[in-house]
């Protein structure tokens, strides 16, 4: 690749747009960079690559330039900001940051900017953060694919032709083409480890409520009361499991506004010998296929942990009916997300779209939404929460696929009934057509409805050079734990590379 642009190009042969936010912080402290070189770094490559990948929808190169040296010259005065200090990040358009807008994919929120900050944009500043701009989603977040009315296509790094995954897919394309050193995305069914799987990089999703909700999605009228209440958790995405370490210490915590978030241990964990190590993996989803390359990639994965004495086995949980917890995904969020619809529109979606859900498990209609079917419902989800639970006491982690196939090529709806997108077109996977949702979100669906959590990283390359990721699922409120394993097994994986140019 060429650094012509690039102000600050290369550090002991590194480019330096490619390197760490963990290790951009320690340059910037040790004085080996200026977080100006970096920010200028980052928006040369901005300039050059997102025309093509589309990745931000919004950038401050004005207010980044102006904060970078205003972190130099505390640097120089002997002020340290917090662990991020000068690291330039980005934020999902669905976060609110105070003075730059903020439209999450939504064409009537276009103009929208707010006067404060979401609770993890404030303390990604906090922490000494530049922030350079949003990246892009779908409206409201709602596909596995990153585009829309408002911000158009967005195209992955490793080829254009083909999608980053959605919904957090604008986070994912910016890290993974060194636009930007982190990106903080959310994860309701999928949409942060998708993406991480698609564009090679590396994807946390935490556990359910560690870190607060507050300032996702402003600008809509306020309703009633808050509705949804389970399944969302909100999270990183980097080139280094490190930074997904450095991050979550930064973001995870309690909150004034969110008063469903604990105080958790995130302390940093020893890492344990190889040969102490228990991991399960499985790559059977029931009725889903998955890609041969993707399931021969991590079968090369499980065998070289074997091989390095790791002891590995191939299993699943007791009572963790796949079928059952795509339904019990699909009644909560519909009894949550639409308690608030008016009763006629509610009947009249309950009606035409049964083919839909005839088709999509995971896509469910409660009519009449009941307390009692509510608490039904949640009343399942604990008993799948519980299986889970009860099969990770007895190993440090369960290993599966992220979803059928590595990064799809462009799809395009054939209509949008309000942001929801509808596609005709189904997936060939190993010869057989399947569902562009089923494919999608089968895999990933399951630890949103037990709310574990679960870090993606880089595991192979098709043919053709695509990535292949794989999820990494641990014990709830374990986040560290399973990020300490998680570092230790992408050592043994070794695959992880920039996407050419």
């Amino acid at each position: 690749m060429s650094d012509e642009n690039l102000t600050a190009t290369e550090t002991n042969g590194e480019d330096i747009a490619f390197l760490s936010a963990s290790r951009l912080a320690e340059m910037i402290r040790n004085g080996e960079a200026t977080s100006l070189d970096v920010v200028e770094a980052c928006l040369a490559r901005i300039k050059k690559h997102n025309p093509r990948i589309n990745a931000f929808v919004t950038v401050d190169e004005e207010g980044a330039r102006k904060r970078a040296k205003e972190a130099d010259a505390a640097l120089k005065g002997g002020q340290l900001w917090g662990p991020l200090h000068g690291v330039p990040v980005s934020a999902k358009d669905n976060y609110a940051s105070a003075g730059m807008t903020t439209a999450s994919g939504f064409p009537p929120l276009a103009n929208f900017t707010p006067d404060f900050d979401a609770a993890i944009v404030a303390r990604l500043k906090g922490a000494g953060a530049i922030l350079l701009g949003k990246t892009a989603l779908p409206p409201f977040g709602m596909d596995f694919q990153t585009r829309g009315p408002l911000s158009g296509v967005t195209n992955n790094p490793w080829d254009v032709g083909r999608t980053p995954g959605g919904s957090s897919g604008g986070s994912a394309a910016a890290v993974a083409s060194g636009m930007s050193a982190l990106c903080v995305g959310n994860d309701l069914g999928g949409s942060i480890r998708v993406p991480a799987h698609f564009c090679g990089i590396y994807g946390l999703k935490p556990t359910e409520n560690l870190i607060p909700w507050h300032g996702i999605s402003p600008g809509r009228p306020a309703p009633k009361y808050r509705s949804f209440r389970h399944m969302l958790s909100l999270g990183p995405l980097a080139r280094s499991v490190e930074d997904l370490q450095l991050c979550l210490k930064i973001i995870a915590g309690p909150h004034a506004e969110d008063p469903d978030v604990p105080c958790a241990c995130l302390q940093d964990v020893p890492q344990r010998p190889l040969n102490e190590l228990r991991i399960a993996w499985n790559d059977d989803f029931g009725s889903v296929p998955i890609d041969e390359e993707i399931l021969a990639a991590m079968r090369r994965f499980t065998d070289e942990l074997s091989r390095k004495g790791v002891r590995v086995e191939r299993a699943a949980p007791d009572g963790f009916d796949l079928r059952g917890i795509w339904r019990t995904y699909g009644r909560i969020s519909d009894m949550e997300f639409a308690v608030l619809t008016p009763k006629r529109l509610r009947f009249t979606t309950h009606f035409f779209r049964k083919s839909f859900r005839k088709d999509v498990p995971f896509v469910q209609s409660v009519y009449p939404a009941t307390f009692g079917r509510y608490m039904t419902e949640l009343s399942h989800r604990d008993k799948f929460a519980a299986a889970l639970e009860t099969f990770l006491g007895q190993r440090d982690a369960w290993l599966c696929p992220v979803s059928s196939t590595p990064a799809l090529s462009h799809l395009t709806p054939k209509r949008y009934i309000s942001a929801f997108p509808i596609y005709d077109q189904a997936l060939a996977v190993n010869g057989r057509a399947v569902n562009y949702w089923v494919a999608n979100g089968a895999c990933t669906i399951p630890f949103n409805l037990t709310g574990n959590p679960v870090v993606v990283i880089p595991v192979g390359h098709t043919a053709g050079g695509l990535p292949i990721g794989v999820q990494i699922v641990g014990r709830r409120w374990r986040d560290m734990e399973l990020l300490a394993l998680a570092g230790q097994l992408d050592t043994i994986a070794g695959v992880c590379k920039r996407p050419p140019e």
